[in-house]
């Protein structure tokens, strides 16, 4: 039986030309690294690859990476500046709405008890709360495919 899309018959197999930089039978790059296929900046992917070489979301090795790669893993300028709102657009509306009821509910109580200066402090220790975890919850998000926090 003759197939009408090879025009060589059925005997003989078409040649393909080599292409510049491939290797016959090799494995694409891609297929080893999971965080090339991301649907992501840049910027995500690079953070994404840190996380991973400290080991993961728990960051096991954490202490053996570089000052500045920790620094890159660990904190988050934009959910320090805008906290729930940055979660939201991330997609970690859960944690978001955690996060921003603890804060209410700490805000109220340390009010109610005459503290007023103090709670106005619990915002700057929860907009560091969101920098710390902003990082590591998007890739779990991402790179994982977890839900944080069901």
């Amino acid at each position: 039986m003759s197939d009408p899309y090879n025009s060589y018959g059925a005997s003989i197999p078409p040649v393909v030309p080599p292409v510049a930089g491939v290797v016959p039978g090799a494995v694409p790059r891609a297929n080893l690294d999971p965080i090339a296929r991301l649907d992501v900046s840049a910027s995500w992917k690079r953070k994404f690859r840190l996380i991973d070489k400290a080991g993961g979301p728990d960051l096991p090795q954490f202490r053996d990476l570089p000052f500045g790669e920790r620094l890159g893993i660990n904190f988050n300028v934009l959910g320090f500046l805008f906290g729930p709102f940055y979660f939201l657009a991330k997609g970690l509306w859960r944690q978001a709405v955690l996060y921003f009821i603890f804060a209410l509910a700490l805000f109220f109580v340390f009010e109610a008890m005459g503290l007023g200066k103090f709670a106005r402090s619990i915002g700057y220790g929860l907009a560091a709360a969101y920098a710390l975890r902003a990082n590591v919850s998007y890739y779990r998000k991402v790179v994982l495919g977890d839900a944080p926090w069901l």
